[in-house]
Formats: C-alpha cells, sequence, structure tokens
C-alpha cells in the first residue's frame, strides 16, 4: 500500500509539473531520476525554503516516496528563510518532518564530521541570484569540501540563475577572502550552482586542493539567456526580481553610511540617508517581523531616490555609488572601509572613487582579469 501511494504521488507530481510552462525543466523538478540517484542510501538535504517541487518542498516530496532522509542542513537565513541578514541561525527540528535541521550558519559553517557520520549523500537545492557577495555558495562550498574530506557524495539540483546572462565587476583579490566572497571570481559570475561547484572542483579551491564526489542533475531546455522570475523571494530581504536585478550594484552600499531600503518592503531598490535633505525621495527604516531587525537608521527619515522604476542594464552599475559619495556632506564617512572592500573584493575601488575617477575609468580597471576569468569559466558552463 505504502508504494502504492507512493508511486500515485510520483505520477501526480509528473502531472503538476508537466501543466506548466515547458519552456524548461528544473533539476529538481525532474523526481524520478533524484529517486535513481539516492535509492537505498541515507540522504541529508542542503535546502532552505525554496527548495520546492511545484507547491512542495523537496523533503516532503522525498519522505512521501520512501527516500531515506535522515537530516537537513540550512545555510543563512535558516530553514524557512525568515532569519536577518548575517543572524546567528541556532540548530533545530523541523515541526512538520520531525527531521533534525542542522545550522551552517549558527556554531560552525563546514559540517563536522560527527555531522555527516550518519549520511551517504547530501542533496543540495537552493534558489541563488547569481552575485559573489550572496552566502549560498558559501554554504555550498564548504559542504562540498566536507563531503570530499569524509568521502559522501554531493548531488547538486541545478536551478536557474537570474543574473546568469551576464559576467561584470572587479574580481576579487585572494587576500580579501571571506563569506560573502570566497573565491577569484567577479560580482557577477555567470553560472548556475551546478557550473559554479564544478569550478569549485577544477580550480582546486577545496582545502588541500580536495575534489568532492560531484553530480548534477541538470535543467532542460536551459540557456544563460532563458528569463526566470523567482517564485518565492530567495532571502528575507531580496524581494522581487528587480531588486535582484539590481543587488550586484546596489549591495555595494552596505558597505557605507547609506540605507538601501533595509527596514522596507522594497530593499535594494531605494537609497538614502537621514542628511540627504534635498533629495527628491524619502523613506523611514523600521524592523519588519520575519524580514529585518535593527536596520540601519531605523526609525530614522532617510532623504534619496527611489528605484523601484529604475530600467535595469545588464552591468554592476557605479553610477549611484559616484552620485552618493560626490554630495555626501561627510565624505571622511561614507565609506565603511573594511567592510566596502570585503564587498568590492579590493581595496582599489574605494580609493578609485575617493580620487574622482570616472566609472569608465574604474570598469576599464577591471577587464583584464575579467577577460581571463570568462576565459576559465568556459571549461565549467553546462548550458549555451
Amino acid at each position: 500500500m505504502i508504494r502504492l501511494l507512493a508511486f500515485l504521488l510520483l505520477i501526480a507530481i509528473q502531472n503538476t509539473l508537466a501543466q506548466k510552462d515547458p519552456k524548461f525543466i528544473l533539476g529538481d523538478e525532474q523526481i524520478p531520476e533524484l529517486v535513481r540517484k539516492v535509492k537505498g542510501q541515507r540522504v541529508a538535504l542542503l535546502v532552505n525554503h525554496t527548495a520546492l517541487v511545484g507547491k512542495t518542498h523537496l523533503a516532503d516530496t522525498l519522505l512521501a516516496l520512501q527516500v531515506n532522509l535522515v537530516k537537513i542542513f540550512s545555510p543563512e537565513h535558516g530553514f524557512r528563510g525568515i532569519a536577518d541578514a548575517g543572524e546567528h541561525v541556532a540548530d533545530g527540528k523541523d515541526t512538520r518532518t520531525g527531521l533534525p535541521i542542522v545550522s551552517l550558519y549558527g556554531n560552525n559553517r563546514k559540517p563536522t564530521a560527527q555531522q555527516l557520520q550518519d549520511v551517504d549523500v547530501v542533496v543540495f537545492d537552493i534558489q541563488d541570484v547569481g552575485v559573489r557577495y550572496y552566502t549560498y555558495v558559501g554554504s555550498m562550498h564548504y559542504m562540498m569540501e566536507a563531503c570530499a574530506e569524509q568521502k559522501k557524495k554531493f548531488l547538486i539540483l541545478d536551478r536557474p540563475n537570474p543574473n546568469g546572462s551576464y559576467v561584470d565587476g572587479p574580481v576579487l583579490k585572494p587576500e580579501f577572502k571571506s563569506f560573502i566572497g570566497m573565491h577569484t571570481v567577479p560580482v557577477v559570475h555567470g553560472m548556475t550552482e551546478g557550473e559554479y561547484a564544478q569550478m569549485i572542483n577544477g580550480e582546486g579551491w577545496l582545502a588541500g586542493g580536495l575534489k568532492c564526489e560531484l553530480d548534477i542533475i541538470k535543467m532542460k531546455n536551459y540557456t544563460h539567456d532563458t528569463p526566470y522570475s523567482v517564485p518565492v523571494k530567495p532571502s528575507p530581504n531580496m524581494p522581487n526580481d528587480h531588486a535582484i536585478a539590481l543587488y550586484p550594484s546596489i549591495c555595494l552600499f552596505e558597505g557605507t553610511a547609506m540605507s538601501l531600503g533595509r527596514g522596507t518592503h522594497h530593499a535594494f531598490e531605494m537609497l538614502g540617508h537621514p542628511d540627504l535633505k534635498d533629495q527628491p525621495f524619502q523613506f523611514t527604516p523600521v524592523s519588519i517581523e520575519n524580514v529585518v531587525k535593527n536596520p540601519p537608521h531605523e526609525n530614522k527619515v532617510c532623504y534619496g531616490i527611489n528605484l523601484q522604476d529604475e530600467i535595469v542594464k545588464k552591468e554592476v552599475s557605479l553610477k549611484h555609488l559616484l552620485h552618493f559619495y560626490k554630495i555626501f556632506p561627510s565624505q571622511e564617512k561614507f565609506f565603511i572601509s573594511s567592510s566596502f572592500n570585503r564587498l568590492a573584493g579590493n581595496a582599489e575601488l574605494q580609493e578609485q572613487i575617493k580620487s574622482g575617477m570616472t566609472e569608465a575609468q574604474i570598469k576599464a580597471t577591471w577587464q583584464k582579469d575579467l577577460t581571463a576569468y570568462k576565459e576559465m569559466r568556459k571549461k565549467y558552463v553546462l548550458y549555451p
């Protein structure tokens, strides 16, 4: 009877997915292939709230199909995707499935040998936005490293990169490596998570040059130019597709005195500061439950600009950064130096802005590294 119910569920999932726009098929929508690959093994998931198969979470789907799911690992923002940026996330237990949840944004970011002891294969399914600052790739890196050390398999259910149709921004210098920039890639790297994982393996970026036993369920009928609208917010302060498109450029303001709209429902779609009273737009950041706690300039009126109607080009734009630095009343207080340099991936960008270089002049200094990166990237792409 259980096997019959599982079979009927599988048929229902396939029928539901067949009714959607057939332009392309995600990795986690290929359920028969996934079940075949993990059959008879002890399975852990590295997932968050974005791991949906249709409208059902991947964990629920696999349990219903009698897959031996033993635990869930969760990244920044937690399994349910409601923890604030940078907020410590504790281990826990999923109330719906009863499965233990191991946080990789709490006591440790790399799984321990003990945490992987009862696991044969780790399945990764998280919606990323294709930008170096975003930490989900960092969690993927550490899981790959732990799997390599503990001789575990790592299986990626590949997803679209909403910023995957271009490559731009300064390439990170190794001395600026951090959890918001772990690899020598540009701000916009132009890769899916499956492709990126191949690069991590191929370039020897895991500790000691280890290679993870990597498998990928590729998307079908996908190209890097395929438009993709994310069905759920990838993180609490990433409200919509427009904010995702602006994020590569606007996130640099996290390293400045400015507010980029955290504490509103349009983070990354507005910029302001309490001292810029001659600016045409105003907003007041506040704490919002399950979105943000104590945002910069909380409960203060910020004056600046509204970006919600801005047409976003496929580039890392510096125009707003240059503009606000120029008009900021206390330029020596504009940059939060160490934070800005970690985001930029170098110390040069801050100094270039301070020296008055134009956007074109600054971008010209990126080109040699970008050209080398694009050549390296060709070895790992899975989609045209």
